[in-house]
C-alpha cells in the first residue's frame, strides 16, 4: 500500500528551532507603543462608539442600552444640525481662506527681501499663542465699546458700529476670522518649506523658455507644490472639524455659534448626557475619518507610484 506525503504542519522541534531564528528585538521595541496606543486611543474609541448607543449620564452604573436611537435624535436636533452647518462654513473658510493667503505670503518671503526674517517671525507669533489666549484677544477687539475694532469706528465717524459676538449672524464669522487669523502663519511657514524644495532649474528653464510670472506659478510653481497643497488642505480640514476653544472662550456656543465639539461637550458634561455626547463624538469622528481615509489613500498611491 503506496504511503501518503503528510502536509500537516512541521514537528513541534522545527517550530521551536524558527521560533529561535526570529529576531524579537524590534517587536519588543513596539510592544509598549503598541499597548499604549491601544490603551489610549483604540479602546476609548471603541467604548465611545458603545456609549453612543446608551442612554448613561456619567453616574448610573450599567446604562440601558437604546441602539441607534440617540443617532435618530441627532438628525431632528436643531442645534446639532446648526453645529453641523457652523463646520461647514468653518471647513469652507479654512480651505481658502488661510491657504491663498499663506501662499502668498510665503512667495513673498520667498525672496530676498530686507527684513524678511522678521516679517515671517511677526506672522507666525499668533502660532505660538495658545487657542484660550487668542479668543480673549479677539473677544477684546470685538467688545462693543471699548474694543479695538469699535474704537477705529467711533474715531472715523460711525455712529452705531455693531456689536460682532451679540449679533447671531455675525457672530461665527467673526470666530472664524480669529482662527483664520492665526492659521495663516502656519499654512505660510508650510509653503515656505515646500518652496525651499523646488528646483530651481526648471524655474529657470521656464523663464528662458518665455514665461511670464503668471505662467510660472501657474504650470511650474504650483504643480510641485501639490504635495504641501495637500498637507496644507488635510490639516485645515482636521482644525475646522475640532474646533472648540475659540467657541468656548468667546461666545460659550450662543448666538448661534455652536460646532460639533463644543455642542458635544456640553451634552455631556454640562447635562450630563454621556450617551448623546457620545453620539455626536461618532459622527464628528466619521466625518474626519473621511477625510485622513482620501490623504492616506492619495498618500499611498503616489508612493507606490514612485
Amino acid at each position: 500500500m503506496a504511503t501518503m506525503t503528510s502536509t500537516t504542519s512541521p514537528p513541534a522541534p522545527v517550530f521551536l528551532d524558527r521560533l529561535k531564528r526570529v529576531n524579537w528585538t524590534p517587536y519588543l521595541f513596539l510592544a509598549l507603543p503598541l499597548a499604549l496606543y491601544f490603551v489610549w486611543i483604540i479602546a476609548p474609541t471603541l467604548y465611545s462608539i458603545y456609549l453612543s448607543m446608551t442612554d448613561w449620564d456619567g453616574v448610573t452604573a450599567v446604562p440601558n442600552f437604546l441602539g441607534f436611537a440617540n443617532y435618530q435624535r441627532l438628525f431632528t436636533d436643531r442645534t446639532f444640525n446648526e453645529a453641523l452647518v457652523n463646520n461647514v462654513r468653518w471647513l469652507a473658510v479654512f480651505i481658502t481662506v488661510p491657504t491663498t493667503l499663506g501662499l502668498g505670503l510665503a512667495l513673498i518671503f520667498n525672496q530676498e527681501m530686507r527684513g524678511g526674517r522678521w516679517y515671517k517671525i511677526s506672522f507666525y507669533s499668533p502660532l505660538v499663542l495658545s487657542l484660550p489666549v487668542i479668543g480673549l484677544i479677539w473677544a477684546w477687539v470685538y467688545q462693543p465699546r471699548a474694543g479695538l475694532i469699535n474704537s477705529l469706528l467711533v474715531g472715523i465717524g460711525v455712529q452705531n458700529p455693531p456689536g460682532w459676538l451679540a449679533d447671531r449672524d455675525l457672530a461665527i464669522w467673526c470666530i472664524i476670522a480669529a482662527a483664520a487669523w492665526r492659521q495663516v502663519g502656519y499654512v505660510m511657514v508650510l509653503y515656505l518649506a515646500g518652496l525651499k524644495n523646488v528646483d530651481p532649474t526648471l524655474v529657470e528653464a521656464a523663464i528662458v523658455d518665455g514665461a511670464n510670472r503668471r505662467q510660472l506659478f501657474q504650470h511650474v510653481i504650483l504643480p510641485l507644490l501639490a504635495p504641501v497643497t495637500t498637507i496644507v488642505v488635510v490639516i485645515s480640514i482636521i482644525d475646522s472639524l475640532r474646533a472648540f476653544d475659540l467657541v468656548s472662550i468667546m461666545t460659550a456656543g450662543n448666538q448661534r455659534t455652536q460646532v460639533l465639539a463644543n455642542y458635544m461637550y456640553i451634552q455631556a458634561f454640562n447635562n450630563y448626557k454621556m450617551g448623546y455626547g457620545a453620539a455626536i463624538a461618532v459622527i464628528l469622528f466619521l466625518i474626519s475619518l473621511i477625510f485622513i481615509g482620501f490623504y492616506l489613500w492619495r498618500t499611498i498611491r503616489d508612493e507606490l507610484e514612485y
